[in-house]
């Protein structure tokens, strides 16, 4: 299974990401020197939206078109799950 998911930054900002485990992700991001540069800069870091895969070409998909995303698209996506 992949994972695409949104970050919300300390600083307000949004980071979009792909991985295997989710939960091991995301304590890299906000613990370790594994995590993405632009996100250990601006840590604390929260999940704020994430969707399951069955395969590594559909989720990367969906992450290309999340990044080509304005913010206040990326924002409506966030909410969908709220």
């Amino acid at each position: 299974m992949f994972f695409v998911y949104i970050l919300k930054c300390k600083d307000k900002t949004l980071y979009t990401g792909i991985t295997t485990d989710l939960k091991r992700r995301i304590f890299e991001h906000n613990s370790s020197s594994l995590g993405a540069k632009y996100t250990r800069a601006r840590r604390p870091v929260k999940l704020v939206w994430s969707k399951k895969f069955k395969t590594r070409s559909l989720a990367c998909k969906t992450e290309w078109k999340i990044k080509q995303m304005k913010r206040g698209e990326k924002m409506k996506l966030i909410k969908t799950i709220k």
